[in-house]
């Protein structure tokens, strides 16, 4: 078995094992970290061999923990890292590599009919009926877009929002609410089958679904980094938030990104009601603070942003731009009217 973990910000854990009689046996551990002293390599494969096969990434950590010798470096990767690798292995997880991505980057689409096509586009991977897809999104019209578990009345200024024409849509996936208008914010989504991210916890998953952009924004940079649970960081601030969604039973992972390029902070805070608890938790006295524009760190147009986002994934991954079909835009339209645009879907958190 073989599994691989590349490490958000650190470097590729590669492992190859096998099981015999519900235990690891022949495990080799590879990858282009630093490790000192030189033996400790050996000592990690044996601190895994005969491991029990539904050990979890904790366990198998603490027993690379307890092999090591006293003032081990390990520089790039960690015991917790090999553990995942480790686990990765075990269920067979696919890699990047593995597929043919395509990229979807098309014209301004309504708030609504962008919350469908998510829905849509992951049910097709899931489907097996497309490869992974990364799209970008274009706005039509601002939005602010609260997660599935949201209360709209504690989020939404219903007045702010109508005298700024705010539409609200409610995502799929949790999190916190976004506000976004054409041209401020970088929206992206990854569809993906859920074989990418075997082995990984669902908070282990995030830094690994965006460890790409990281390298995106470095090559821009903008130093940048995962912050848990599922904030992109920068020492100025907050850029962006993910949030996921893994359809029952389909077998495949909706993660989407909204980053903010120029956000208007004075039109935000009279559209969401950002609570005082919400603030300390970021560790921030203000909402201006919260997001931190890409324009400013980068001084680059939005577009040459997302060109070069695009071309990173690219380089790294391999990547076909593609478009959409007639059937998955009339099953999107069919869900922007049918749920995505209901009173009903959007207040069902009231």
């Amino acid at each position: 078995m073989h599994g691989e973990y590349k490490v958000p910000g650190g470097k590729l854990v590669v492992v190859d094992c096998e099981v015999q009689d519900g235990v690891l046996r022949n495990v080799q551990v590879a990858g282009d970290f630093f490790l000192e002293p030189d033996e400790a390599l050996a000592l990690i494969d044996q601190g895994l061999e005969g491991a029990p096969a539904e050990a979890d990434a904790g366990q198998l950590a603490a027993r690379i923990r307890a092999t090591l010798p006293e003032g081990t470096v390990m520089f790039g990767f960690s015991a917790d890292a090999v553990g995942i690798a480790v686990r990765r292995a075990l269920a067979e997880a696919t890699d990047w590599t593995d597929y043919d991505w395509q990229l979807i980057h098309e014209g301004p689409q309504s708030p609504a009919l962008h919350m469908a096509l998510d829905q849509v586009l992951t049910e097709q991977v899931a489907a097996g009926l497309r490869p992974p897809v990364l799209r970008v999104w274009e706005w039509a019209s601002p939005a602010v877009i609260i997660g599935s578990f949201q209360s709209l009345r504690n989020e939404v200024d219903p007045e702010g929002a109508e005298r700024h024409g705010i539409e609200v849509v409610r995502r799929i996936s949790g999190g916190g609410a976004m506000f976004v208008e054409p041209g401020n914010t970088i929206t992206y989504s990854l569809c993906v089958p859920d074989s990418l991210v075997h082995g990984l916890s669902f908070a282990d998953s995030y830094a690994y679904l965006d460890d790409w952009v990281l390298g995106a924004l470095a090559d821009m940079g903008v130093q940048a980094w995962y912050q848990p649970l599922n904030d992109i960081a920068s020492p100025g601030g907050k850029i962006a938030g993910a949030a996921q969604k893994r359809l029952a039973g389909s077998g495949a992972v909706l993660h989407h990104v909204t980053m903010a390029y120029d956000i208007d902070a004075d039109k935000m805070v009279e559209v969401l009601r950002i609570g005082k608890e919400k603030l300390s938790d970021k560790g921030t006295a203000s909402a201006r603070k919260r997001v931190d524009p890409l324009r400013r760190q980068t001084g680059l147009a939005r577009t040459e942003v997302i060109d070069r986002m695009i071309a990173s994934f690219r380089n790294r991954y391999g990547l076909t731009l593609d478009g959409l079909t007639e059937q998955e835009m009339r099953r999107a339209r069919e869900l922007a009217a049918t749920k995505f645009s209901s009173p009903e879907w959007t207040a069902r958190v009231p």
